[in-house]
């Protein structure tokens, strides 16, 4: 039985299924997250989104929804959800039955007496999302539809309806690619079982992220629908997707899915949810180094005072991992010299590392030898805070630190 669970009469009610999340996250820095009615309420959430570094690195939003169309006897069911304004059409949460993580997100729904599993599966070294589609039941002569939206934007960002667009696709094997801007990765959706195109580029204007609303922010976006797949299913038809910014070997599709899924930790128990998060926080950049994500989908990699909190928990006490906390500790002193030593925004982050250190100590490193290789730091440390040396931060006599710059927040508790 699935430790995490979801009924009916929670997924039909959107007040409450809007507040609940999945998300998953790749070593390569790419990740999905949604809600578990699969309605997007945030700028940030995604099927897909991947670092650029023609750009600046950041992660930007590819596919943002995946909607499915069930067509049997002349009705058509539509399974996708999306907020225009107050209104949320089509209405696809109302077909789910239940939801469960066992280990990876698997909904499944009923309609005019069919039943058909989604299963959604993110890999973990590469930017990929593999969605498996189970027909339980099905009548010979059913038709599923998929309608891929769009973005290809920044995560932080919203993008509206422009003629600059590329809105053309190419072929590949047993799938399409398509690349809306310049400089971007293709994304190719590549499919286990033949399909039908139908190349039709409409945008959908106007959807709307519920949480960006309530908080005040920009919430609407045009997304485009480049077109639709349409794939013959009957009783026992297994379809998988992958969406993804390499090229894939569709004959592989399926035993990949299963592969990636067979290497996952049973998701059972609250321990085996967190030490999958733990990996998942650990990202390896370009150059080779690991770094910690502060936090999806919105913080960076390898910011200072979230590693040096998060690090023992996710290294130590998740993954067991002592060298992988060396390395992610001496890539964070190598690339924050000027935060730690002369001039920062978040006055208490240098001063954690001392608390980061004594947690590896207690965890069983030997003390002389942290000290021999990072006694040097503390100390630094320690001294750039003396009178003089920080323009932002000093120690008072009473031994308490002063800190002051205006119109900055110099701590998280000022912001």
């Amino acid at each position: 039985m699935a430790y995490i669970k979801f009924n009916k009469s929670e997924l039909v009610n959107l007040e409450y299924a809007l507040k609940r999340e999945l998300i998953a996250g790749s070593s390569t820095g790419s990740y999905g997250n949604t809600t578990i009615c699969m309605c997007n309420t945030r700028k940030y959430h995604a099927l897909l989104a991947v670092p650029v570094y023609n750009f600046d690195g950041g992660r930007y939003v590819l596919l943002s929804s995946l909607d499915e169309t069930i067509m049997h006897g002349g009705k058509e069911f539509h399974l996708g959800i999306h907020a225009y304004g107050d209104i949320y059409e089509p209405r696809g949460h109302k077909y789910i039955r239940d939801f469960e993580m066992d280990p990876n997100p698997v909904i499944t729904y009923e309609l005019g007496g069919m039943i058909l599993k989604k299963s959604l599966l993110f890999s973990s070294d590469s930017d990929q999302i593999m969605i498996k589609y189970t027909f339980v039941d099905a009548p010979a002569g059913t038709v599923m539809k998929l309608s891929p939206f769009l973005a290809f934007r920044r995560t932080h960002a919203l993008t509206q309806k422009n003629s600059q667009a590329d809105l053309s696709f190419r072929e590949v094997e047993n799938g399409v690619a398509y690349r809306m801007y310049e400089g971007f990765p293709y994304l190719n959706l590549q499919f286990s079982e033949s399909f039908g195109y139908n190349h039709n580029p409409l945008w959908y204007m106007g959807i709307t992220y519920s949480d960006e609303y309530r908080r005040g922010f920009d919430c609407r976006e045009d997304l485009l629908v480049p077109g639709e797949f349409t794939f013959s299913v009957k009783k026992g038809t297994t379809i998988v997707v992958s969406a993804s910014t390499r090229e894939v070997n569709p004959k592989g599709i399926k035993s990949r899915f299963t592969r990636v899924l067979s290497n996952m930790l049973p998701a059972d128990s609250y321990e085996n949810l967190l030490l999958a998060s733990a990996k998942m926080m650990v990202w390896r950049t370009p150059r080779g180094s690991r770094q910690i994500y502060a936090g999806y989908s919105w913080l960076k990699p390898g910011l200072l005072r979230e590693t040096v909190i998060a690090l023992p928990g996710i290294a130590l006490y998740g993954l067991g991992d002592k060298k992988l906390f060396e390395e992610i500790l001496d890539s964070l002193i190598a690339d924050n010299q000027e935060r730690l030593f002369s001039r920062t925004t978040q006055i208490e982050a240098p001063l954690l590392m001392t608390d980061t250190l004594q947690q590896y100590i207690h965890y069983g490193a030997d003390a002389r030898k942290v000290w021999a290789k990072y006694g040097g730091t503390l100390k630094g440390i320690l001294e750039s805070y003396l009178p003089g040396r920080r323009a932002e931060a000093a120690v008072h006599p009473n031994g308490l630190i002063w800190a002051q710059k205006d119109g900055t927040a110099l701590t998280w508790m000022n912001t």
